[in-house]
């Protein structure tokens, strides 16, 4: 290995947004994360169910909202005369 190179490989410590710490070694001292083992659904056997229902509905309303924008932006622009 070619020296002086490569990057100082220190002792890290990886917070999750649960407050879980984790000891490891990583070129960054402090890592930050949103999700981990001890939070994480899969691996603490709490399922949560999200309202994929609501989301669509809301999906729809911002969709005629936008589609009722650009109409009344296509009624207010003035028209082109073709030669």
């Amino acid at each position: 290995m070619k020296a002086d190179i490569h990057p100082k490989y220190l002792e890290a410590e990886i917070r999750c947004a649960c407050g879980n710490s984790i000891k490891t070694r990583s070129i960054k001292s402090s890592i930050v994360i949103g999700i981990c083992n001890a939070c994480h659904p899969f691996y603490t056997g709490t399922q949560k169910f999200v309202d994929t229902a609501g989301r669509v509905d809301k999906f729809q309303q911002r969709m005629a909202k936008t589609q009722a924008a650009q109409a009344a932006a296509a009624a207010a622009a003035p028209k082109k005369r073709s030669k």
